[in-house]
């Protein structure tokens, strides 16, 4: 009950700050309208919207399904979040239930070089000549 009360609290106190920016944007806009009808409207007033404009990042479509995983080489691939040993043993898991369950289907664990933010072109261009599919993310 006490977090159900806390996030409500949270939530107005975040809509009461919006209420007031919004409330004192106007006013300023307001105020140098005033200004600008006083001294005789020769002036020009610059005004800046402090809105946040969000900006889309160009899409990347999907790679298409593969109709089956036999005989197929499937890379599983750990980002490193949370360091070397944090959870590598799941993938390993899953590569002996494919073993056991799929032996048509070769897998190729490896775990990317760098943090989890950082790029790893060697590692892409290795699966997408060698790979058919990849499980990339944080195991655990």
């Amino acid at each position: 009950m006490a977090v159900f009360v806390v996030k409500d609290l949270l939530k107005r106190r975040e809509n009461v700050k919006r209420m007031l920016l919004s409330a004192s944007s106007l006013l300023m806009i307001a105020a140098l309208a005033l200004v600008g009808c006083t001294s005789g409207g020769s002036e020009k007033i610059a005004v800046m919207n402090p809105a946040i404009t969000n900006t889309m990042v160009d899409r990347v479509p999907l790679a298409p399904r593969l109709d089956s995983l036999e005989g197929k080489t499937v890379y599983m691939v750990d980002i490193n979040w949370g360091g070397p040993e944090a959870a590598y043993s799941v993938f390993e898991e899953m590569q002996v239930w494919f073993s056991k369950n799929m032996p048509s289907v070769k897998t190729v664990l490896k775990r990317k070089r760098g943090s989890y933010s950082a790029d790893d072109p060697e590692l892409w261009k290795e699966i997408s000549e060698k790979g058919n599919a990849a499980i990339i993310g944080i195991s655990g």
